[in-house]
């Protein structure tokens, strides 16, 4: 008799025990979606308050638009006039912008179309901050993801941040994954994803290889070659078509896009070597000359490199201050009115900007605590687009645009630290008590 008892009361506890943790999943999940359409309606409404009638400035905004404009005409993948090859930047956000491109008043709907990317992050931050610390981390990253002015003034923008930033914490998802199991089809997806990620931002591919090392820290070389190898592969697949289309159509092999010369000639020459300006990237540096008769996409891409590198050569003297500016203003520690400058040029709202800097000073210290707190398995994941951001700002130069992979980890992480921040973790407890 006894033992029917406690049978009965054990099961009434397993009960009750289930009921109250799917009344706690029911809560989280509606806070989620909450916090999605909070995130919705405040992206839409910028997008409409401020974008509705406004033109494409002189920026990479007019290569996306014009580039989708002409996919969505028959034109694959031609420059603007559609009298040449187009591979100015990775293809993968034009092709995204190809269907809104064939509606009238087009440019407004690139414009929504990334906003709605924009607003798909906040639910997928959530998602990753639960993977990596609970569901209070991902409710307050979502909440955090939703109001942050560095996500959210780029999602009306005809730009690849959103697109890349979506894409980077999906990898950051499948990377979890692929640490947890190490097999073939997990390195296969982790590949293909950073692949994907790769052709909307050529620099994302670094993730591959700090990837990789997930498995050679878990298991060693030997044990985890073979995935790693899968991963690798599997990437560089991905972006394979991409390279075999563009070698007919250009002088010099294309990997990515043609922009590479640019960038590097933009951030190494006289105005962004001292001054306000040191550290960035200046387009006076880049228009002079730079159309040569016979000269294709491909061969002004490799003439700017070799100009870039020569200057380099000439003012290495310079370089570790250069390098040292690129990196503050990666943080917004230096040149912040030539980051807002360049903002503005790139379409951002001046007080969105200037919210975004203020934004990043109230959470990178929070990010910095939460990194150390965030569980140790972690490390290597939410470190890679660190990594990348930081390997991307010494090679070219210091700007928001570069920095916005790692803000989903900024984000994360200031969530983790905030969430044991006693006001906070008690506001939580209410709503997700042990």
């Amino acid at each position: 008799m006894t033992a029917v008892v406690i049978v009965a009361e054990l099961g009434g506890s397993s009960s009750r025990a289930d009921s109250d943790a799917a009344v706690r999943e029911g809560r989280y999940r509606l806070l989620i979606v909450a916090i999605t359409t909070v995130a919705a309606v405040w992206r839409f409404g910028y997008l409409v308050a401020t974008k509705w009638n406004q033109q494409l400035l002189f920026n990479d905004s007019l290569y996306y638009s014009s580039q989708a404009y002409e996919n969505a005409h028959g034109n694959w993948f031609r420059d603007f006039l559609g009298a040449h090859p187009g591979a100015e930047h990775a293809p993968l956000t034009s092709i995204i912008l190809t269907p809104a491109s064939l509606l009238s008043h087009h440019e407004f709907w690139q414009r929504a179309t990334n906003t709605v990317v924009g607003i798909a992050v906040v639910p997928l931050i959530a998602l990753l901050a639960r993977r990596v610390a609970g569901r209070r981390v991902a409710v307050l990253a979502a909440g955090i993801a939703a109001l942050y002015p560095n996500l959210w003034m780029n999602d009306s923008l005809v730009m690849a941040e959103s697109v890349s930033t979506l894409l980077v914490i999906v990898a950051l998802l499948v990377a979890v994954r692929y640490r947890e199991r190490l097999d073939i089809r997990s390195a296969v997806m982790c590949g293909a994803v950073v692949g994907l990620a790769a052709l909307a931002r050529s620099e994302l591919l670094i993730l591959a290889p700090v990837f990789a090392l997930l498995g050679v820290r878990q298991r060693g070389v030997r044990a985890s070659w073979r995935a790693a190898a899968v991963l690798m592969i599997t990437a560089l697949g991905v972006i394979a078509p991409w390279v075999g289309y563009n070698v007919p159509r250009f002088d010099h092999l294309v990997l990515i896009s043609t922009n590479e010369g640019g960038a590097l000639r933009g951030a190494n020459c006289d105005d962004t070597y001292s001054g306000p300006a040191q550290g960035g990237w200046s387009v006076l540096c880049v228009v002079d000359d730079i159309d040569r008769p016979g000269e294709d996409a491909s061969g002004r891409a490799v003439r700017l490199r070799k100009e870039a590198l020569s200057y380099m050569r000439h003012h290495l003297g310079q370089l570790p201050d250069v390098v040292g500016a690129r990196l503050l203003r990666s943080v917004d520690l230096y040149g912040v009115n030539d980051l807002v400058r360049f903002d503005v040029g790139e379409e951002r709202a001046r007080w969105a900007s200037w919210a975004g800097i203020v934004s990043f000073w109230m959470l990178a210290p929070w990010a910095l605590i939460g990194w150390r707190r965030r569980p140790a398995r972690t490390g290597l994941i939410l470190g890679a687009p660190v990594v990348g951001v930081l390997a991307t700002t010494v090679v070219f130069y210091g700007a928001h645009r570069l920095r916005t992979p790692m803000e989903p980890v900024v984000v994360i992480c200031a969530a983790i630290a905030l969430c044991r921040f006693s006001p906070i973790q008690r506001l939580i407890d209410r709503h997700f008590p042990s």
